[in-house]
């Protein structure tokens, strides 16, 4: 990834009051997040509110999720390094980065092409070599490349897909929201010896998982 020097004081202020204050430790994630530059992943006209504490518009009704959600997302993923993972909506682009930095492979599906094509070029000018992007269904995964290690869904769905749950590996780790169309609850999703077993954590507010397996 190339060196980003750009709103580098706003950045670490960002990881320092928004992330670690608020109870995010894995120092990868932190890292990551000090490294990708977010204000590229939004229009220029947001790039003095790039680095707050909240959401913002990226275009198609879609959003770049506050940075405090990415990391606490990331973090329960819990990679290491070498992971497979799959990433259920692109969107702009950023969470992609930080699971790019973070994982060997990433996979991300996105259905609005204008999106996906927006992404792809942008983590191609970063210099991010390890990532696939396609545009379909993301409620239905990725099945030529499952199982994957690890999957992060960034919209809330009604239920788990059960797809996402097939492509998932054995100790591998599924973080989404579920809820209904306007509020959600994380989830972590683990696979250990074929069982499934599921924990909730904190509301959230994503917008929602349209697809076969989503809405509608």
């Amino acid at each position: 990834m190339i060196e980003v020097s750009e709103w580098k004081v706003e950045r670490e202020r960002m990881v320092k009051e928004q992330i670690i204050a608020r109870g995010i430790k894995d120092q990868r994630v932190i890292d990551a997040m000090k490294q990708v530059p977010r204000h590229l992943f939004v229009e220029p006209t947001y790039y003095h509110q790039a680095y707050k504490d909240y959401p913002l518009p990226i275009g198609h009704d879609q959003t770049i999720s506050q940075p405090y959600m990415v990391a606490s997302m990331t973090e329960l993923l819990e990679v290491t390094g070498n992971e497979k993972t799959l990433e259920i909506g692109t969107g702009s682009g950023y969470q992609t980065a930080v699971l790019a930095l973070l994982c060997d492979k990433v996979y991300t599906i996105e259905r609005i092409s204008e999106l996906r094509q927006h992404a792809a070029t942008l983590l191609d000018q970063l210099g991010f070599r390890n990532v696939s992007l396609m545009v379909g269904d993301g409620s239905l995964g990725w099945s030529t490349y499952a199982p994957y290690d690890a999957i992060l869904v960034t919209a809330g769905a009604p239920e788990i897909p059960n797809a996402l749950i097939a492509q998932l590996a054995e100790n591998g780790r599924l973080v989404i929201p579920v809820g209904d169309e306007y509020s959600q609850v994380l989830n972590l999703v683990k696979k250990h010896k074929g069982r499934i077993y599921r924990k909730e954590f904190f509301s959230c507010a994503f917008v929602p998982l349209i697809g076969k397996e989503g809405w509608g």
